[in-house]
């Protein structure tokens, strides 16, 4: 056993699927899950301007 086999395995960041081999249903149930992502992707946005907002009152000061 090497130090590579304790390791966790990492998806690449564009690991893109393929659309081809998807069906109409599978192609409308990814959009649906890229839709949620987004959405999850905005709230910690959000989250993280208020705490910027707030570090940025707290040293004004």
């Amino acid at each position: 056993m090497s130090i590579d086999d304790l390791e966790p395995t990492k998806k690449p960041a564009n690991a893109w699927k393929n659309l081809e081999d998807m069906s109409i249903d599978a192609l409308h149930a990814y959009i649906t899950e890229l839709e949620r992502e987004i959405e999850r992707v905005r709230a910690d946005i959000k989250g993280k301007e208020a705490a910027r907002a707030g570090a940025e009152q707290f040293f004004k000061r």
